[in-house]
């Protein structure tokens, strides 16, 4: 067994091992300190200490100096013991309909993975469609946005990504250096961002945003309600993305002969379609539909774990084969989340913070609307999209109020941007997998994300500004 000997001085490594003990000592103290100042005029003592809460979990989840969920845990046992809101609503707000939807689309997701059925399906559409490398590319994006739609875009990307992996070795293509490398997995990463945000399915995030706009206000968004205020810009972005992609890297390769090989041999591998396939297949196509037409009647989080109650029932799926897709750390993370957002509103500290800094200059709800959806996408790039989320939906909701906006086009200024992420690999798991191939660099990353951050924030507001009044939404 080797021994590898640290051959740096003393001193260097004493320092290292302090830095970690010293952050948080830094850190409690001033907690402590915000807490035991003197109160602000206009602030009541519970909203310092919800502020106090909320300034802790904001530097913990932009360091990620512990896990996201154990931050969340911890602000669900401060804000009781703070005095900020009782124990049992604090505990009670955990129970929000949004972390059980949340729980539901995992499992549902769980078993779509679990049956092949995902996986058949991304193997017939590249196979059937990418008989070219300009065909091939296409199916990659669309699948992966599509596919996005009604799986989280973590999972798609994870799921493609060995199937992807697979195609640019048999295509020989060099790592680095190909430019069909680059397309293909950019193609991965950018597909599963663009189409992550069109559902509450995509990713969490959504659902914690209505969860803490009904929280906050008692108003809800639909299911088909949000999907049709935000295909336009899906659209848009799936059309620009591909413009860009095919401009920054022209294709390098003429034929796709091999890969189509790989394909057909993974297919075979699958045999035929089984019975657990069809049945699961139409369990989430029925629960799709069920939220579209039935969601603002029964609750998106019944319909959801209905369906998960039936595929147990059936025995489509077992305890042990699901539970691996089920992220608990998430789930956590959200109900820690809206506890937050709970106790900065009732307490008062999200109307205080509103008067303190932005109420002072955002006069005019255009002004509001632009400005939280730039720093939605721009913080989104730098941490959790849930923490951007935890961060800016309660202060944005304040502010709507005091300017007699409509609370939920707020939240769809920042619920929405807050799943553009395309500059760097930590921004989302999507584009960490693509940097991961080797295929795609940060440098790559950045230079066309870039210009994909900008763009997604000018074509977000144009279809706020023009599509949204069409359909009977406005700011």
């Amino acid at each position: 067994m080797a021994i590898e000997i640290d051959t740096r001085p003393i001193w260097l490594i004493l320092a290292l091992k302090a830095v970690r003990p010293v952050f948080f000592v830094a850190l409690g103290l001033v907690f402590l300190l915000v807490v035991q100042m003197p109160t602000p005029a206009g602030l009541t003592p519970a909203g310092q200490n919800a502020i106090a809460v909320f300034m802790l979990c904001l530097v913990l989840w932009v360091t990620n100096a512990v896990p996201l969920a154990i931050t969340s845990l911890f602000a669900i046992v401060l804000v009781p013991i703070l005095g900020i809101l009782p124990s049992k609503e604090t505990y009670g707000l955990f129970g929000n309909e949004a972390v059980f939807f949340i729980l539901g689309a995992f499992i549902l997701a769980g078993a779509v993975m679990h049956s092949g059925l995902s996986n058949r399906i991304a193997l017939n559409i590249m196979q059937r469609y990418g008989d070219s490398p300009k065909k091939l590319l296409l199916s990659i994006f669309l699948l992966a946005a599509v596919l996005s739609f009604f799986m989280s875009e973590h999972a798609v990307a994870a799921m493609l990504f060995p199937i992807v992996l697979e195609i640019s070795k048999a295509l020989g293509l060099k790592p680095g250096r190909s430019n069909y490398g680059k397309l293909i997995f950019f193609s991965l990463a950018w597909g599963c961002v663009i189409g992550g945000v069109a559902t509450f399915l995509g990713g969490a995030r959504v659902p914690l945003a209505m969860g803490i706009l009904k929280e906050t206000t008692g108003d809800t968004i639909g299911f088909l309600e949000y999907t049709i205020a935000v295909l336009p810009l899906v659209v848009i972005m799936l059309l620009a993305g591909y413009f860009l992609l095919t401009r920054l890297y022209p294709i390098d390769i003429t034929g796709v002969d091999s890969a189509h090989d790989v394909l057909a041999k993974r297919l075979k591998g699958l045999g035929k379609m089984s019975f657990p396939e069809y049945a699961v297949g139409c369990v989430m196509a029925l629960t799709i539909v069920a939220w579209m037409f039935l969601g603002s009647h029964l609750g998106l989080a019944a319909i959801a774990l209905s369906s998960v109650v039936a595929l147990f029932i059936f025995r489509l799926v077992k305890w042990k084969d699901i539970e691996e897709y089920v992220n608990w750390g998430i789930i956590l993370m959200y109900g820690g989340a809206i506890v937050l957002g709970a106790a900065l509103d009732k307490s008062g500290a999200a109307k205080w913070i509103v008067n303190e800094t932005v109420g002072q200059w955002a006069g005019h709800p255009w002004t509001v609307f632009a400005i939280f959806s730039l720093l939605a996408i721009l913080m989104t790039e730098a941490m959790s999209n849930a923490a951007v989320i935890a961060v800016l939906l309660p202060v944005s909701i304040g502010l709507a109020r005091s300017l007699s906006m409509d609370p939920s086009i707020v939240t769809f200024a920042i619920a929405v941007p807050a799943g553009l992420a395309f500059m760097f690999p930590m921004s989302t798991p999507a584009n960490a997998i693509a940097v991961s191939s080797n295929y795609v660099t940060v440098s790559d990353m950045i230079k066309g994300g870039a210009i994909m951050t900008v763009l997604a924030w000018i074509v977000f507001n144009l279809v706020a500004a023009f599509w949204w009044p069409l359909i009977g939404m406005g700011y």
